[in-house]
């Protein structure tokens, strides 16, 4: 089937999979300062609002699936001033995968949540 509409118009959220939900919840919230906007009654889960994307963290083992791994393709995070971003959360107890990466047209900065799911701190700095 060839169409020229665009069927997907948006992302809606990312799934990052825990273990422990208020770990989870801990650390979204408190570490990274993200609002807490569900929490899902009946299993465990949660999302957390970035301003784009929201980010829904659920333990698959409390509903009976199989825990997938961590995600390896991390979801960056969108900063103003990463090097500013990494110190608040090393501040924090974050700890990161090497130095800030500088790509020619933006700032990078790798860690992990509590769960292993990749993250970067992220801030464009040249134009598209």
């Amino acid at each position: 089937m060839t169409t020229q509409t665009q069927l997907v118009t948006g992302v809606d959220f990312a799934m990052v999979p825990t273990t422990d939900i208020e770990r989870s919840v801990a650390f979204y919230t408190e570490t990274l300062g993200l609002p807490c906007t569900a929490r899902y009654g009946k299993v465990d889960g949660a999302e957390f609002e970035t301003g784009n994307l929201t980010i829904a963290a659920f333990d698959f083992g409390a509903v009976g699936l199989e825990p997938p791994s961590a995600n390896r393709g991390p979801i960056a995070l969108r900063v103003d001033d990463v090097a500013a971003a990494r110190a608040e959360l090393e501040s924090r107890g974050v700890e990161f995968q090497g130095d800030i990466v500088d790509s020619g047209v933006c700032h990078q900065a790798y860690f992990a949540d509590p769960d292993g799911n990749n993250l970067i701190l992220h801030h464009r700095y040249a134009p598209r």
